[in-house]
């Protein structure tokens, strides 16, 4: 079984083959190429205005829906991934290592801060809690995924909500173990990177919940929710370019906050152990165990 151990950091080592550290780049990379791939992808086909769509009505339409919702799925694994690391070679993974980065960056983090503070509830009571509502997040980027805006609108909304909104307090949780664990073993500047990412978080979601309010409260029409294409003279246009850019900087926040992990996660490794069940395909593990057994009464004789 997988096990998370410190690791060995060797001076030829370029820094993302350090540790773990590919992971939370490989999540920001993969995602913001699953953005920039399905606005280009809209955008010459001609499905959206080149000005600022917003992310969910560049995977609206085929084929660039089908680009979008394989790639945030990937997303997804790659971001529950980067939870907390262990650093001690007895702490046990009881979640499958995945070549994927989002599921397992989550993990990860949530190991190592149990490693670091083992004798800390208070740590340990927030690392628990942040590892669940960084799960519920990627659960939420999966129906975003797969539930396109234009066709379940509430259900996208509930997705978004996930993402963003329990992303948003994932990211407060992250940020308060970061205070409680410096100076000992994180230093300031985490602590001030991770508050600055979350308020940029936090003012984007604020910018994006009011305008978007203003944009769908019927003042500027009806059925706004399946519009594609604006024009900059019509009603409604600077509440609607405000929302996307609010939607835009949300989530590459969301990326930028991960990139914060990179430096720990080369701290981090890991390794597997193999334990058999039996000595053949064939046998149970209680047959296994019996013939175990005989073996060593025989050879105590």
């Amino acid at each position: 079984m997988p096990f998370f151990s410190v690791a060995e950091v060797s001076p030829e080592m370029w820094w993302f083959q350090q540790g773990l550290s590919f992971l939370p780049v490989a999540l920001v990379v993969w995602s913001a190429a699953s953005f920039v791939f399905s606005y280009i992808t809209a955008i010459v086909l001609h499905h959206v205005d080149p000005l600022v769509p917003y992310i969910s009505d560049t995977g609206t339409i085929p084929p660039e829906r089908c680009l979008f919702g394989i790639m945030l799925n990937v997303s997804t694994f790659l971001a529950s991934s980067q939870v907390n690391k262990a650093t001690a070679p007895q702490q046990e993974s009881h979640c499958l290592w995945l070549s994927l980065a989002g599921m397992a960056t989550m993990y990860v983090r949530y190991k190592q801060v149990s490693a670091l503070s083992p004798e800390k509830p208070k740590i340990l009571r927030l690392n628990k809690l942040g590892l669940m509502l960084g799960w519920m997040s990627c659960f939420g980027l999966c129906i975003i995924a797969n539930f396109q805006k234009c066709i379940l609108y509430y259900i996208h909304v509930l997705g978004a909500c996930l993402t963003f909104g329990v992303g948003s307090i994932y990211m407060l949780v992250q940020t308060i173990l970061s205070y409680l664990m410096q100076p000992e073993l994180h230093s300031k500047d985490i602590f001030w990177a991770r508050l600055a990412v979350f308020l940029w978080s936090c003012s984007s979601i604020l910018s994006m919940f009011v305008s978007s309010v203003v944009l769908y409260s019927g003042l500027y029409g009806q059925n706004l929710v399946q519009k594609l294409h604006w024009d900059p003279q019509e009603r409604g246009y600077t509440p609607h370019i405000i929302s996307t850019v609010s939607e835009w900087s949300l989530a590459f926040s969301f990326l930028s906050f991960f990139l914060t992990y990179i430096r720990d996660f080369q701290k981090i490794s890991l390794r597997a152990v193999v334990s058999l069940q039996g000595q053949t395909l064939h046998e149970s593990p209680g047959s296994f165990r019996a013939e175990e057994q005989a073996l060593l009464i025989a050879g105590s004789i």
